[in-house]
């Protein structure tokens, strides 16, 4: 059962990402190109189309190391924010997703330049399988938060003056988890969130931190798949 479970999940998050691609990438575009195992299908059916002969012209930004070499391995072609800095549109997976379409993002570890990606983009396209619906921002989801290693167990207590378990978030071998800045992850399990803005604002101003993974007030369209079937839903304006 478990196994059955595992693969209509990954079904799910295929047709979620295929389903983003094929409404929202168009020729010419220049689109980023989110982290994870939902938006790895997102580059996989952009890399589907060019093969077909379609969307040729289409040009990434890539959100992390993982998604730049997995796009190369299958030919889709990449830029820069350096030399593209306004995107028309991002695709991206999300860890927990609320029904205003605030999000928590970076369960990958690339929840800063994700950020920067979804900001330098006129539109954010949240991909999703349905168990990734919630009824309020961590109530199953931690959120992630970046910390400069100097004086990262400052930041511990910091955040857990807020309220929150915080766990160092473990990479190979027994070390810590470095993000592709050679930054440290702490995952802040906060519960059921009252006012994310607010706490967005505290993380905001702390010194020595330099990301979180609560994208607020920022998706435009999510697309979800689950035993409902494929639903679309756009932010209401």
């Amino acid at each position: 059962m478990g196994s059955d479970a595992s693969a209509e999940t990954v079904r799910y998050k295929r047709e979620a990402a295929s389903a983003a691609v094929d409404r929202f990438f168009q020729p010419g575009m220049r689109v980023g190109l989110g982290t994870g195992s939902t938006a790895a299908f997102a580059v996989r059916r952009l890399a589907e189309l060019r093969a077909e002969g379609l969307l040729l012209d289409v040009v990434g930004v890539p959100t992390s190391r993982a998604t730049e070499a997995l796009a190369r391995e299958l030919g889709v072609p990449l830029t820069t924010l350096e030399d593209a800095p306004e995107l028309e549109v991002t695709i991206d997976g999300a860890d927990e997703v609320a029904p205003d379409l605030s999000v928590i993002k970076g369960g990958g570890g690339a929840l800063l330049r994700e950020k920067i990606v979804a900001q330098a983009s006129r539109r954010l396209v949240i991909v999703a399988d349905s168990a990734k619906l919630s009824p309020r921002l961590g109530t199953h989801w931690p959120v992630p938060v970046e910390v400069l290693p100097f004086g990262w167990r400052s930041q511990r207590r910091f955040l857990e003056s807020l309220g929150a378990r915080v766990t160092p978030r473990p990479g190979v071998d027994g070390a810590l988890f470095l993000t592709d800045q050679g930054n440290l992850v702490l995952d802040c399990a906060f519960g059921p969130i009252e006012d994310a803005a607010s706490l967005a604002s505290r993380l905001c101003s702390r010194a020595g931190l330099v990301g979180h993974g609560l994208f607020l007030d920022m998706v435009h369209d999510l697309v979800v798949s689950g035993p409902e079937g494929l639903v679309m839903r756009a932010r209401p304006a």
